[in-house]
């Protein structure tokens, strides 16, 4: 767990106005199958598949996979800055991700992206040299790393002791 008790707090109002804006259907799948900010922070670590999907020009949706890595309280991922992908999330930044363990565990989150200068954010750099090796990529020119900022959150876990 990496979430400073701040950023834990915040994870939790998403999580909790998400559940009240949510439909009546999700909310009767998710409302007592979920669980705290805290118990999602200790879940989500390492590299974690994620399905993002984006939208491309004319509007038609696409989904792939990343590794996703939930640090601070929000999803990072990278590409290749050549892929579709990050052509679609350069032109429109609206995104959403799953992250999704069976029926154990069902992380969906919309939001916008924002590219990651990582010559800006040193502790992310390192993290990730620290991941896939320091020589995995040309930091610089291989790999664009992007974050999620999250306007809607929501997780079904409907057995914590399973996720441990």
């Amino acid at each position: 767990m990496r979430e400073t008790p701040d950023e834990v707090a915040e994870l939790q109002r998403l999580l909790d106005a998400s559940l009240r804006g949510a439909t009546g259907h999700l909310r009767s799948i998710v409302a007592e199958r979920t669980i705290t900010a805290e118990q999602l922070t200790g879940v989500l670590t390492g590299m974690c598949v994620l399905s993002l999907a984006t939208v491309t020009a004319t509007g038609e949706p696409r989904i792939s996979a990343v590794d996703g890595h939930f640090l601070h309280g929000r999803w990072i991922f990278g590409t290749a800055p050549t892929a579709a992908k990050a052509r679609h999330l350069a032109a429109r930044p609206a995104a959403s991700v799953s992250h999704l363990r069976g029926e154990d565990l069902g992380v969906f989150v919309h939001g916008r992206v924002e590219a990651i200068d990582l010559s800006r954010e040193p502790d992310l750099l390192q993290y990730v040299r620290e991941f896939y090796g320091d020589d995995a990529f040309d930091w610089e020119n291989e790999v664009v790393y992007f974050r999620l900022q999250p306007h809607f959150m929501t997780v079904y876990a409907p057995d914590l002791d399973k996720l441990r």
